[in-house]
């Protein structure tokens, strides 16, 4: 119980920052504690492969996919994060994963799917908003191409004894466009390869870069932690 309790306190913490961010140019200062990863300007908090700066340009305020996957500096352990997405308009012919495809990794590991996947039913688990290759979207709330879109996502990282082996599996709940996709659903190992390792303490967020032309705005983060200060 007290779990679920920190899990919605974080959400509506969250949820209270988004009136803050309106891309507005007189818009409010953050509170206290939360981690704006991302505000239309800045790109320190993100760096690329080996740890070079950003390669990612922006554009109009968005941060536009391109030059490789990017990570924050910094790690995390127990969160939500906000962010927006919007993705292109697909090429003629273009299918499946081929239609905008990208990927937001917690914990450095664990993808939450971006994809074009607008009216498809029943959405799969390669489908936008996918625990990628493990479980689908209970809905699919997806909007049209280039249309912004958004994840507030509530991650609880896996917990490892003193000998370092994995006691829990991680979890997660993905609020999409304001439905409901999963609910406190488990993470049961690395989504991309089960040869990756599952690393104790704080891991970075990471953003794919698979080729297209996807854009992510609005970025922030609140630590467990302070959702309970």
């Amino acid at each position: 119980m007290l779990r679920d309790f920190a899990v919605a306190a974080v959400v509506v913490v969250c949820l209270s920052i988004c009136s803050l961010f309106a891309f507005a140019d007189d818009a409010a200062a953050p509170p206290a504690g939360v981690v704006v990863l991302f505000d239309g300007k800045d790109t320190s908090h993100w760096l690329g492969k080996d740890n070079q700066p950003c390669p990612w340009k922006v554009i109009d305020g968005a941060l536009q996919a391109g030059g490789g996957d990017i990570h924050t500096k910094d790690g995390y352990l127990d969160y939500t994060l906000h962010i927006e997405f919007r993705t292109p308009t697909p090429a003629e012919g273009d299918k499946g994963q081929h239609r905008g495809n990208s990927g937001i990794y917690l914990d450095n590991l664990y993808e939450i799917q971006v994809l074009e996947s607008f009216g498809i039913e029943p959405p799969t688990k390669g489908d936008c908003a996918a625990i990628y290759n493990q479980k689908a979207p209970d809905v699919n709330a997806a909007k049209g191409p280039m249309e912004w879109q958004t994840y507030d996502i509530t991650f609880r990282a896996p917990r490892f004894d003193d000998a370092g082996k994995k006691t829990e599996n991680a979890r997660v709940t993905v609020i999409w466009n304001g439905k409901k996709a999963h609910d406190n659903a488990e993470i049961t190992g690395p989504t991309r390869s089960k040869n990756e390792k599952e690393i104790p303490g704080p891991q970075p967020v990471r953003l794919q870069d698979h080729g297209f032309a996807v854009q992510f705005r609005n970025i922030y983060l609140v630590p467990a932690s302070a959702a309970k200060d």
